[in-house]
């Protein structure tokens, strides 16, 4: 993909103080300068060509403001794991809507939608899956990850946003657990991911799994590739060091059939013969 270096293109960053937002922002700064970067809290240490904007994604006005004149955004704000029905409502439904909505009224060409694996998380570790399914999801924040999904779906067939959904594993140096195998990207792929949907001049609509070269992957990331993702990481490389944080943390009876691991088995009252497709 070509490096493309445009300072006059705004690009707006939520969610950049979070866990993924710290690791990716000094991959992400060199390729867009002057990104604007968003949280409720400001990030440590700003880097050159960064400028912070707070913004609550709750409010739909320092929404509105914060991407007035932007070009595109990267949308990883909001609620990051299983919590309370009205916390996950409030940042990654109503927040979600509020940032669509206002990305819409100021004429933003693409946004790039932070999902999870989590919105598949039913789907029992025995089948490969593409993206072209009923989504199952294993939890309240799954749910939300569907709801995102599907918002962006509306926005780009009904206003002709350019949107692309990123249903990410779990991004990190390395696979912190044997699930995390086949579900892991390293920052320099899911930067990679976020660039194709920033970029890429075919996409409408897509959703692609943020997931690294992995043996052991549940997911068939093709159309990913067709789109140019050439993942560099491979999680195998670190299966040793996988194996033996598996074994400090034992197993789980319902989790370790599906997906979603163990935001499958919190809160679980089914029986597993009957739980996912």
């Amino acid at each position: 993909m070509a490096d493309i270096k445009d300072a006059s293109r705004r690009i707006v960053f939520t969610g950049a103080s979070g866990g993924i937002g710290t690791m990716i922002r000094p991959l992400l700064a060199p390729l867009y300068p002057g990104l604007v970067l968003s949280d409720r809290v400001e990030p440590k240490n700003l880097l050159p060509g960064e400028t912070f904007v707070a913004a609550d994604l709750t409010k739909p006005d320092e929404v509105a403001a914060v991407v007035k004149g932007a070009d595109s955004v990267i949308h990883l704000g909001g609620y990051s794991v299983e919590g309370p029905w009205d916390a996950i409502l409030q940042a990654n439904v109503i927040g979600c809507y509020n940032l669509f909505e206002a990305a819409r009224q100021a004429g933003v060409k693409r946004v790039v939608f932070a999902s999870s694996n989590h919105a598949v998380g039913f789907y029992p570790r025995r089948r490969k899956i593409g993206t072209d399914l009923t989504v199952r999801p294993d939890s309240r924040y799954g749910v939300s990850k569907a709801f995102g999904e599907a918002l962006g779906a509306l926005y780009s067939d009904k206003h002709g946003m350019v949107v692309t959904c990123l249903r990410i594993g779990n991004v990190g140096p390395r696979p912190l657990d044997v699930r995390r195998l086949s579900i892991w990207i390293s920052p320099q792929d899911i930067v990679q991911l976020i660039r194709i949907g920033l970029e890429h001049p075919d996409i409408r609509f897509e959703i692609v799994y943020g997931a690294s070269d992995n043996a052991a992957s549940w997911w068939d990331n093709s159309r990913a590739r067709q789109l140019g993702y050439r993942p560099t990481g491979k999680a195998e490389d670190h299966r040793a060091h996988a194996e033996a944080e598996q074994a400090k943390i034992g197993s789980d009876a319902v989790g370790d059939l599906f997906q979603g691991g163990a935001f499958c088995s919190a809160e679980f009252t089914n029986d597993v013969k009957r739980a996912g497709p």
